[in-house]
């Protein structure tokens, strides 16, 4: 399941189903949405359809009343009811700040400013969020961009389910994959200029853990702030989002099935590696950004090598490459090897076990051309995933210090292999 539903107008509507908590329970997907501003769908329209499709029944806008006025709003529908609520206090221009400015203190800052500001908006929406919930109706929050506003209340609500702090974080800054179109966006409602901020639009995963390390410092936790700042009960809210938004996942999950991509599909490998960057930077890893390949680059490796994509029910769920010669790792060669690269699950709803499923995968087909190894290599610097390809039959057998990532900028790599058959 892609976390981002498509729209032609919207950029960054999103289904916050499929996270994890610590007990084993997963957010119903279907049921809680984030997004951006929903004044830009039109009646008639294929986005229209698409949204009332979804079976929305509440919208909640965060934005100023001004905004609304200049910008428009949602539709006017009899299968949904519409509430403002605007949780921000104190504007300010994004778009107009400073490069000086760090995106991380500056915004976190703010969050913090809304979050004491707007406690009178705040806990209306989540009181609506907790009925929508017992009453099994699909809702959708809202604010401009569908970054701040709505990223801290989606937070807020993540936190009261029992998800855990990295996916939080990250949720916030899977905007970065809706940046380049918010950005564009902009650009055609200002004559073409570009806003003076660099971070403009963007998402960086300080912002979010800055302002929760803030509110954790001030509260104690986000229970605290929800029963000191907010005055709600908490055990109460938490019981009632917990029994209606979270459920078991599946016992049993579908078969993996696989095909080669198409060039048509670079856009699709770009958004999905760019998603796994976005987890591994959530928690702390070291390995991949997002940004670094583009389709160009994808559509490369289908003409030189073979990209492979798996499903699972019908539902991408990750993807690889494979390629013949790899002489940046591991120097000259003869054809006695396929080399893996880029093996990338979807965050959160691949089915349990999918990165081995697919590394069993094309150890199949790498055989299957009669070459005796497959190798790979991951960074030295990335302990962790040389512990996860050792544990799938991978042998340690050098390392390359500099190999180049096609900029210019050498760094380290582990060098593994498995023979096969």
């Amino acid at each position: 399941m892609d976390r981002h539903i498509r729209f032609d107008a919207l950029h960054n509507f999103r289904d916050l189903g499929g996270y994890r908590t610590p007990d084993g329970r997963r957010v119903r997907p279907g049921r809680l949405y984030r997004a951006d501003s929903l004044g830009k769908l039109t009646e008639g329209t294929e986005d229209w359809s698409r949204f009332l499709a979804l079976g929305v029944r509440t919208v909640i806008d965060l934005r100023y009343p001004w905004e609304i006025e200049t910008r428009g709003r949602v539709p006017d529908h009899a299968s949904f009811t519409y509430r403002n609520l605007s949780i921000e206090h104190r504007p300010y221009d994004q778009a107009a700040l400073t490069a000086d400015v760090a995106a991380g203190p500056y915004l976190a800052e703010r969050f913090l400013e809304v979050a004491e500001d707007g406690t009178e908006e705040i806990r209306q929406a989540l009181e609506l969020i907790a009925k929508s919930a017992e009453s099994n109706e699909p809702l959708v929050f809202h604010c401009a961009s569908g970054k701040d506003r709505t990223g801290e209340l989606a937070a807020l609500v993540l936190s009261l389910l029992g998800v855990d702090e990295q996916t939080i974080i990250e949720d916030f800054s899977l905007t970065e994959l809706a940046t380049e179109a918010l950005l564009s966006e902009w650009r055609a409602r200002n004559d073409g200029r570009s806003p003076q901020w660099p971070d403009f639009a963007r998402a960086p995963e300080s912002v979010m853990r800055l302002f929760l390390k803030a509110l954790k410092e001030r509260y104690g936790s986000i229970e605290g702030y929800v029963t000191k700042a907010l005055s709600l009960d908490t055990k109460a809210l938490t019981d009632t989002l917990r029994t209606a938004l979270l459920e078991q996942p599946p016992a049993t999950w579908p078969q993996l099935t696989y095909r080669k991509a198409t060039a048509a599909e670079a856009p699709t490998l770009v958004h999905l590696r760019d998603s796994a960057a976005l987890w591994q930077l959530a928690r702390g890893i070291d390995q991949w950004k997002p940004g670094e390949k583009n389709e160009t680059h994808f559509r490369n490796r289908m003409r030189d090598g073979e990209v492979w994509l798996a499903y699972a029910a019908g539902s991408l769920t990750g993807a690889w490459e494979l390629w013949w010669t790899d002489p940046a790792a591991w120097g000259p060669r003869p054809p006695d090897a396929g080399y893996i690269h880029r093996l990338m699950t979807t965050p959160h709803t691949a089915p349990p076990g999918t990165g081995r499923q697919m590394l069993t995968e094309a150890e199949s087909r790498i055989a299957a051309t009669g070459r005796p190894y497959a190798r790979l290599d991951c960074l030295s610097s990335n302990p962790r995933l040389r512990t996860y390809y050792e544990s799938a039959g991978y042998t340690v057998v050098g390392e390359q210090h500099a190999k180049q990532d096609g900029k210019g900028s050498p760094y380290a790599v582990t060098l593994l292999e498995k023979r096969l058959g």
